[in-house]
């Protein structure tokens, strides 16, 4: 018989904490430059929950950056430094990223409508393609500023306020970074995560004004620009993997090892004969589920159903951040007899 079991309202889970080494030296530096999945050992939080952890993190950001480029404003108008201008327009922007982001959140937490029936969550996804495409700008103004100062050099006044305004530029943007990609892996959002990378990139170009400002202090007027493009070729790298997580979300993509996760608890649930068709999508930073399962033919509709709920219960309990689920009850086919679903044979895509 056919079972379409209902779909789920979001579920606490148990958290699957892991465990990680910390990475040293040159290993710790890739760490942190590249984005990845704790999709398989990351707290479970309820949806609500982790849209108001997203939001809390955006606006405590947004305050600590806020704040560092005021300070170094106040600097730039003081020494009258372009870099220290560049970087802190880079501030300012990745401050401002928490706009959007803070819309899509704000958004996802609204109720399905007949119109919207998933939801709200894609707005995430959508915020993600503007902070990529800031992270773009970014990485073309840093090395055009890079090529021009390589072209033109120009010296730097008051440069011990500028390098402790580049501190504070790196200081503020490494603890956002670190803020952001944490709780946005923990609530499963990649474009909280991919802002986090944002800040981080902004940060790396406070590390070249301050690099800059060493060189000219020693007489040299083309460290500055050497390092910028230095620090262009990093952001480009941080660029590819920010634009490759959205992407994938965009796409539907998940973690294999969470499907491979699913099918193991799937068949392992009592009744269950076999694992049909499974899918998991993200919608914004909560995971849907809908599975098709192989239950014995001559089971009665209110057994079937009993399996069903059993295996949406044990998957909600194993893959992290998924909160709905819907499960579809096949009858184990029998020798010589027509398949049930034949009839929809017809409407299979070409």
């Amino acid at each position: 018989m056919n079972h379409p079991h209902r779909r789920h309202h979001p579920h606490d889970t148990h958290p699957h904490d892991g465990h990680h080494r910390p990475a040293r030296g040159w290993r710790c530096l890739a760490h942190r430059l590249t984005p990845h999945s704790h999709e398989s050992a990351a707290k479970v939080d309820p949806a609500l929950e982790s849209s108001a952890r997203g939001l809390r993190a955006l606006w405590v950001s947004l305050a600590v950056l806020g704040t560092t480029a005021l300070v170094q404003a106040v600097v730039v108008a003081a020494s009258g430094s372009v870099a220290l201008l560049g970087d802190t327009v880079h501030n300012a922007a990745d401050a401002l990223t928490a706009v959007p982001l803070g819309i899509a959140f704000v958004l996802g937490r609204r109720a399905a409508t007949r119109r919207f029936t998933y939801g709200y969550g894609r707005a995430e996804d959508l915020a993600g393609i503007v902070i990529v495409l800031t992270i773009a700008a970014s990485a073309v103004l840093a090395g055009w500023t890079a090529v021009d100062r390589l072209l033109d050099p120009r010296p730097v006044a008051h440069l011990p306020a500028v390098a402790a305004a580049a501190l504070a530029g790196f200081a503020g943007n490494e603890w956002v970074a670190r803020y952001r990609i944490r709780t946005g892996r923990e609530i499963g959002s990649a474009a909280l995560v991919a802002d986090g990378l944002h800040a981080r990139t902004d940060g790396f170009t406070s590390l070249a004004v301050l690099l800059g400002a060493g060189g000219a202090a020693l007489g040299w007027r083309l460290a500055d620009p050497l390092v910028g493009l230095a620090i262009t070729a990093a952001i480009a790298l941080v660029l590819r993997d920010a634009a490759r997580e959205v992407f994938r979300r965009l796409m539907d993509a998940v973690d294999p090892a969470l499907v491979d996760r699913a099918e193991r608890v799937l068949s392992e649930v009592p009744g269950v004969r076999g694992v049909g068709e499974l899918r998991l999508r993200w919608v914004g930073h909560r995971l849907r589920a809908e599975v098709a399962l192989v239950v014995d033919g001559e089971a009665t509709v209110r057994r079937a159903h009993g399996i069903a709920v059993e295996a949406e219960h044990a998957l909600l309990h194993a893959v992290p951040r998924l909160t709905a689920a819907l499960v579809h009850a096949d009858p184990a086919p029998v020798p010589g007899e027509a398949d049930p679903h034949s009839a929809l044979a017809h409407h299979a895509p070409g």
